[in-house]
């Protein structure tokens, strides 16, 4: 049989196929294409467009782009002094700044000026060391050989989405706490302050015990309950230079700055004691759980250990409550 063109393709008078133009609802110079049996013709909307309000960009901040807290935002204040010290209002603790480097200091709506406070390394805007100069919007800034950011005038939504996404690639998406990755960053740095410093650091690590028999008993969403609850309970009992993370599944870290090995200890045992007289409710059902911990100090592991050895410490200890028991904190081999 001999086949036909389709319906929407003419020939001119030589026999090859002329182009098809397409023609849409509303056009004087062709009627509405055919649709295929089954397909639905969507036409859009008419609505009335209204201009959004005018973009009010006067949120000045600066953003981390390095180091353990990169995509950290900082909202700038009438005077923001940046440096080691605690008194800075910006505390960036890397050995290559000065206790007190540089200050944004803002003189009205939008102009925001640097100044270099005789620093020992230096400040620099782009290629430049500067001692004092006005800020442009999107240019970066370099105090020292490490230590980057970027200055940035925008709107509230703007900081908002960037705070956003620093949460997002620093928390736990279940539990909000922090995740692995940055734990482990933030553990190196942590280890570092504190042989230059001569300080103490502590680590706790600890488990749900019987996780999996909750899972099995309950469900995985009163599972996933228990987890954010005991997140939300740790974080209200440390303090807020404390660093709590979800290590992995039902496991968690505490790192835990400026604090001896007996410090710790009582801390993981609050921890732990708090934690047995919690009621989680949760999808019908009401649930108690208890955990497992190990401690471990930085003094314990010697002058050549860092946070890898300092987290196997604390897990041979978690592993030997569990052996003994559980609902119980070890802090020796």
């Amino acid at each position: 049989m001999e086949k036909r063109p389709p319906q929407d393709q003419k020939r001119d008078g030589s026999g090859k196929k002329a182009p098809v133009t397409a023609r849409f609802p509303g056009s004087s110079s062709s009627a509405p294409p055919r649709l295929e049996e089954g397909v639905v013709q969507r036409v859009t909307e008419k609505s009335l467009s209204i201009p959004s309000t005018p973009d009010h960009r006067d949120r000045a901040s600066l953003t981390l782009l390095s180091g353990p807290d990169a995509g950290q935002i900082f909202a700038l204040e009438a005077e923001t002094v940046i440096g080691r010290d605690g008194e800075a209002t910006v505390r960036i603790d890397d050995p290559s700044i000065s206790r007190l480097h540089a200050r944004i200091v803002h003189r009205h709506k939008n102009v925001y000026w640097l100044e270099d406070l005789g620093s020992t390394n230096g400040t620099f805007v782009g290629l430049d060391r500067i001692k004092d100069r006005e800020l442009a919007s999107g240019e970066r800034i370099q105090l020292g050989p490490k230590v980057t950011f970027r200055f940035a005038i925008t709107d509230e939504a703007e900081e908002i989405l960037q705070r956003q996404l620093f949460e997002s690639s620093t928390r736990d998406h279940l539990t909000r706490v922090y995740n692995r990755r940055y734990l482990m960053t933030r553990l190196a740095a942590e280890v570092a302050h504190a042989r230059r410093h001569g300080s103490s650091l502590a680590l706790i690590l600890f488990d749900i015990d019987l996780f999996k028999a909750t899972n099995d008993e309950h469900g995985h969403l009163v599972g996933d309950a228990v987890l954010r609850a005991i997140g939300g309970h740790v974080s209200a009992l440390i303090r807020v230079e404390d660093v709590f993370a979800r290590y992995g599944g039902e496991e968690f870290v505490v790192l835990i700055r400026a604090t001896g090995p007996l410090d710790a200890v009582r801390l993981a045992e609050r921890v732990r004691a708090s934690i047995a007289a919690l009621t989680i409710r949760a999808e019908g059902a009401v649930v108690s759980v208890t955990i497992s911990a190990g401690v471990g100090s930085l003094s314990e592991v010697g002058p050549a250990g860092g946070g890898q050895e300092l987290i196997a410490l604390a897990d041979a200890r978690l592993f030997r409550a569990k052996s003994e028991g559980r609902n119980r904190v070890c802090s020796s081999d």
